[in-house]
């Protein structure tokens, strides 16, 4: 299945139309690390990462169960850029377990992911939302939409970005 994004606040889910925020400064075929632009394209989706498996039982993804210790790498001069890391105090990273509930429930974009280029951008998912506020280059939703989507996606889906 293709998701869409559509007019930079709707995400289109099989039959579904879920309003979305993305990018603070919008869309770019040039995504750099700390734009807060979100990158266009077409690239496959990860696995559903979620704090609490109440909310993940209706989903056929494959599930990592987010723990204290993971981050995404977001440090440009790492070798483990733009992947999934135990934390440290060495590298620069996006802390996955946070007190907020942006990341209770997320899914990585595979953007920038299989040839890692430095400075590309990094650690940009699709997550949660309350209030639509643009992101720092994610694309997020609200929780219920989110719990929707999830029952529908499968390991084979990908994201239209444009």
């Amino acid at each position: 299945m293709l998701i869409k994004l559509k007019d930079k606040n709707k995400l289109i889910v099989d039959e579904f139309i879920f309003k979305c925020c993305i990018g603070k400064k919008g869309l770019t075929n040039f995504k750099k690390e700390g734009d807060l632009k979100t990158p266009k394209g077409t690239f496959n989706l990860g696995s559903l990462f979620y704090k609490y498996k109440a909310d993940i039982k209706h989903s056929s993804l494959k599930k990592i169960k987010i723990k204290r210790n993971m981050g995404w790498c977001n440090d440009v001069k790492s070798k483990q850029y733009n992947k999934l890391v135990e934390i440290s105090k060495e590298e620069s990273l996006e802390k996955l377990f946070r007190k907020d509930y942006k990341y209770d429930l997320m899914i990585p974009i595979e953007y920038n992911y299989k040839k890692v280029v430095a400075n590309k951008g990094s650690a940009i998912f699709l997550h949660l939302t309350k209030n639509y506020n643009g992101t720092a280059g994610c694309i997020a939703l609200k929780k219920r939409d989110f719990l929707i989507m999830i029952k529908i996606l499968d390991k084979r889906n990908q994201i239209l970005i444009n």
